[in-house]
C-alpha cells in the first residue's frame, strides 16, 4: 500500500525571522534542520524551500558547524533504512582490525565545487583502501564536473558496476562478496528528488552541496572518514560539525588551491579528529599542513592531474592504476598514493607496528611521523601494496561483478 502524503507545512514564521539577521531572532539550528527535514518528505512548497536555501546561503548560516551538524542528522534519519542485523552477521566476516582501526566502515568523500577538473582522487583512493579497511563509498553523479564518482564507475570495463541495484536490501550481499560497496545517493536519499529542480533553477550552490559528505546513510555506523573540502574556511566547520555530530576519528584537507583533497602540488591544510587516550575520551581537532614530500613522493604541478576527461576516459586510467600499468612515479598515480595514504593514516592502520597484509608485504613498517604525528609514509607503502599485490583490482572485481548479479 502506497504511503499516503503528508499535509503541507508553512514556514513562514522561520523565514520572516531567517533574514536579515538569524542570530539576533535567536534562530536555533535545530528548527532549520526541522525546516530542511520537511523538504525529504515533499511537505514544503517549492517557493518556501528556495527561500529557505537562499536566506541560509545568504546569511552564511549553512556553513555553520551546528546547522551541518544537526541537517546531516536529519538527512541521515530521512534516508533509506538500512538492515543493521543482518549487515552485521556479513561484515563480521570481514572486518580487519588493524592498529588503532577497529574493522568498521569507512568513507572518502569531497565537497566538490574547487573548479580544479582534477582526476577522480578520492573514490580511485577509496577503491585501493578498500584491500584494508570495510568501504562505504557514498557518492553521486556530477554536479559540477564532467566525472563524478558515480559516472566513474558506471563506465568501468571490462564490467561496469551496477550502482542503482545497490540499496538497503541488496546491501549484505554486496558485502558478502566485496570489501568495498558505494552508496549511490538517488538510492539512499530518495526524499533528495523533491528539491533536485529547485537546486538547478536557483544557479549557487546550497546547504545540500556541503551536507552530502556528512550525510552518509550508515552514519554512525562509520568508524573513520577523510573529508575534502573546496575552501580552506569551511575546514574547521566541517571538523567542529563531525565532533558535533559524535564522530571520533576524521580528518578533513583542502588544498592550498582550495583543492578538496591532499594536493600534490603543494601545502594542504588538514583539520584532524583525534580521540583522547580512554574508551570515553574527549576528540580534539589538531590543525596542521602536509606536502607531498611528508608522504615521500614529489611534488606535481595540478595541471598534470586534472586530465578533464569524460567518465569513460577516467575510467580508462582507472583500470590502469588499478592493474598496475602506470609507472611508479607517475603524477596521477602519486596524487592517489598520498590521498590513499592520508585515508589509511586517518582510519588507524598505519599505527600497527607490524604487517602482514598479504604476498608481497615485506613486514618493512615505516615508524617515521610527519605532521601531525601521522605515519604518512607508511601510509604510502600500504596503498603502493593494494596495487602491486593485485588485491585492490581483486576487491573492485569482485564489487563490480556481485552488482551486475543483483536484480535490476
Amino acid at each position: 500500500m502506497a504511503e499516503q502524503p503528508k499535509s503541507p507545512v508553512d514556514i513562514r514564521p522561520l523565514l520572516q525571522r531567517l533574514w536579515p539577521d538569524p542570530e539576533k531572532e535567536n534562530v536555533t539550528a535545530k528548527e532549520i534542520s526541522d525546516a530542511l527535514a520537511l523538504i525529504f518528505t515533499n511537505q514544503l512548497s517549492p517557493v518556501q524551500t528556495g527561500s529557505l536555501l537562499t536566506a541560509l546561503h545568504f546569511t552564511g548560516w549553512d556553513r555553520r558547524a551546528d546547522v551541518l551538524a544537526e541537517a546531516s542528522a536529519a538527512m541521515r534519519h530521512h534516508a533509506a533504512k538500512i538492515d543493521s542485523g543482518t549487515l552485521e552477521s556479513v561484515i563480521s566476516k570481514r572486518r580487519k582490525p588493524e592498529g588503532t582501526y577497529d574493522g568498521g566502515f569507512c568513507d572518502i568523500v569531497g565537497t566538490g565545487g574547487d573548479s580544479h577538473n582534477t582526476f577522480n582522487i578520492s573514490t580511485t583512493s577509496s577503491i585501493l583502501a578498500s584491500s584494508l579497511l570495510l568501504l562505504a563509498k557514498h557518492g553521486n553523479r556530477a554536479s559540477t564536473s564532467k566525472s563524478g564518482s558515480a559516472d566513474l564507475l558506471m563506465n568501468m570495463q571490462p564490467q561496469a558496476a551496477q550502482l542503482g541495484r545497490i540499496n538497503p536490501t541488496t546491501l549484505a550481499s554486496v558485502y558478502a562478496a566485496s570489501n568495498y560497496a558505494f552508496l549511490f545517493a538517488p538510492v539512499f536519499h530518495p526524499g533528495m528528488k523533491h528539491v533536485a529542480s529547485i537546486r538547478k533553477e536557483l544557479g549557487w550552490r546550497t546547504i545540500f552541496n556541503l551536507l552530502g559528505p556528512l550525510s552518509n546513510p550508515l552514519g554512525d555506523a562509520i568508524e573513520a572518514r577523510m573529508l575534502g573540502v573546496a575552501r580552506s574556511d569551511l575546514g574547521p566547520v566541517f571538523a567542529e560539525a563531525l565532533r558535533i555530530g559524535g564522530a571520533r576519528k576524521g580528518l578533513i584537507v583542502c588544498g592550498a588551491e582550495q583543492l578538496d583533497e591532499v594536493s600534490c602540488a603543494g601545502p594542504t591544510l588538514c583539520w584532524q579528529l583525534v580521540q583522547q587516550p580512554g574508551g570515553g575520551g574527549a576528540v580534539e581537532i589538531v590543525h596542521f599542513v602536509l606536502e607531498p614530500a611528508d608522504f615521500g613522493l614529489s611534488a606535481h604541478a595540478l595541471d598534470t592531474v586534472s586530465p578533464g576527461r569524460e567518465p569513460h576516459e577516467n575510467a580508462a586510467i582507472l583500470r590502469r592504476i588499478l592493474q598496475g600499468e602506470m609507472p611508479a612515479d607517475d603524477a596521477i598515480l602519486e596524487f592517489v598514493l598520498m590521498n590513499t595514504a592520508a585515508f589509511l593514516v586517518a582510519a588507524g592502520v598505519c599505527e600497527a607496528d607490524t604487517s602482514a597484509m598479504g604476498p608481497g608485504d615485506d613486514g618493512k613498517v615505516i615508524t617515521e611521523r610527519g605532521p601531525g604525528g601521522g605515519r604518512w609514509k607508511e601510509g604510502v607503502r600500504r596503498a603502493r601494496w593494494t596495487i602491486e599485490s593485485g588485491e585492490a583490482w581483486r576487491q573492485w572485481a569482485a564489487f563490480a561483478e556481485v552488482t551486475n548479479s543483483l536484480p535490476g
